[in-house]
């Protein structure tokens, strides 16, 4: 699995997650749990959403000299 989430991708899914888990718990609602799966991808740098459209917010790994 290749990493496809860069940092700056990564603390916004995890931000965006524990604001919907906290509007959640705040709203007394289940749909709060549906912010588990933007923590979970940002914590795997993995999304597989980004595969079929080709989306990849890692940094281009540096030219190998030589």
């Amino acid at each position: 699995m290749k990493t496809n989430i860069g940092s700056i991708d990564r603390t916004l899914r995890i931000v965006i997650g524990l604001s919907i888990i906290a509007t959640g718990f705040f709203l007394n609602s289940w749909w709060g749990l549906a912010g588990i799966i933007p923590i979970l991808t940002a914590i795997v740098r993995f999304c597989p959403a980004y595969l079929p459209l080709g989306i990849n917010t890692c940094g281009t790994p540096p030219a190998k000299k030589g």
